[in-house]
């Protein structure tokens, strides 16, 4: 939900400080940087005090991002807040993702895709409230204080029903390293699939208000069409994987993904453009749980280290589409999303380890 208010409400603050689609970039940059930069201190955090812990710790940190974002007066100070929101989610999915990886090896089965679906409608809902927060002209500030006291005694909540699950750490035992081997290539494919993503989360509001006149109340109908289809196909995958295997189901997925964003920025009506992005979420909707459930098997230290090369695409991708955008325009710098889409799908193809 967190993600998808301030994807819903980009548009506002960009009106609200004057940025242009490069200033802007800078400051989606500051995010990726957040995230990427603070993955060793999520390693260190699950290390230390245990997922449960760690995934508290990083909530309250994203919900003080959430309302320092609101706060923002200027650039400086508004890529600061965004930063610390990067930060905070790569530690709590960092944190969450190994609570998921080790209740799935309890459970003997493939669970993980249902457990991303959680976060699908968290993005859903989030993307629809924030539909309505700016279609009935609430600031920022007012919509990310309410979501902020509603959010943080569902994490109160949640940390004190979760059981306990700080282990001792060896000693001399490293709690992060870079991936090497087979990991690299799940840590490529989180990459791409993060850019695509990221970019469309960032973009697609910007891109329905700026290309297609929506008002502010429609614009965030993207994502949310985005993140609808990603939740419908999560609640299938863990079957689909099941019955045909990870590897195919994200190299066809990604495929899918690829016609959607190319359906979304050449339909050129709102209503298309909502199909295309929705079609997108449902392909690209299994790379993130198939590939940290592979890497989450090689325990924590791997999971961090793969989602440092997945969120880097978090880095970037979306920044790259601003710049793009700025230069050839943001259709364009769309469709190059979905070229990289069948990147993905390439890679999936041939990727050992994702099974």
């Amino acid at each position: 939900m967190i993600y998808a208010s301030w994807a819903a409400r980009i548009p506002a603050v960009r009106d609200n400080l004057h940025l242009s689609p490069a200033l802007l970039s800078v400051v989606l940059l500051s995010g990726g940087a957040g995230a990427v930069l603070s993955f060793p201190l999520a390693a260190w955090l699950n290390a230390h005090y245990g997922p449960r812990r760690g995934a508290a710790y990083a909530g309250i940190g994203l919900l003080a991002a959430l309302a320092c974002i609101a706060l923002a007066p200027n650039l400086p100070l508004l890529m600061a807040a965004t930063f610390l929101l990067g930060a905070g989610i790569s530690c709590f999915d960092v944190a969450i993702n190994a609570l998921g990886a080790a209740a799935e090896k309890r459970a003997g089965r493939s669970i993980m895709s249902l457990l991303h679906a959680w976060f699908c409608v968290g993005t859903f809902s989030g993307a629809l409230f924030g539909s309505a927060m700016a279609g009935a002209g609430i600031s920022p500030l007012a919509h990310f204080g309410l979501l902020a006291l509603l959010l943080l005694a569902l994490l109160h909540w949640c940390y004190r029903n979760l059981p306990d699950d700080r282990v001792a750490r060896m000693r001399g035992e490293r709690i992060f390293v870079v991936p090497h081997g087979p990991l690299v290539a799940l840590g490529l494919i989180a990459f791409c699939g993060a850019i695509v993503e990221g970019s469309v989360g960032d973009w697609s509001g910007v891109y329905m208000k700026d290309a297609l006149g929506a008002g502010d109340g429609l614009a965030p109908l993207a994502y949310a069409g985005f993140s609808g289809m990603m939740l419908l196909a999560r609640l299938a995958g863990d079957r689909l994987k099941e019955a045909v295997g990870a590897r195919s189901v994200v190299a066809y997925g990604a495929l899918l993904a690829a016609i959607g964003i190319f359906i979304a920025v050449g339909a050129g009506s709102i209503a298309g453009a909502i199909a295309g992005f929705a079609l997108a979420g449902g392909g690209v909707s299994m790379v993130f749980p198939f590939v940290f459930s592979a890497a989450g098997r090689h325990g924590s230290t791997a999971l961090a280290g793969v989602a440092t090369l997945g969120y880097s695409g978090n880095l970037i991708g979306p920044p790259i589409v601003g710049f793009l955008a700025q230069g050839w325009g943001l259709q364009a710098a769309l469709a190059f999303v979905g070229i990289l889409c069948v990147g993905v799908a390439l890679a999936a193809s041939r990727a050992k380890w994702l099974t």
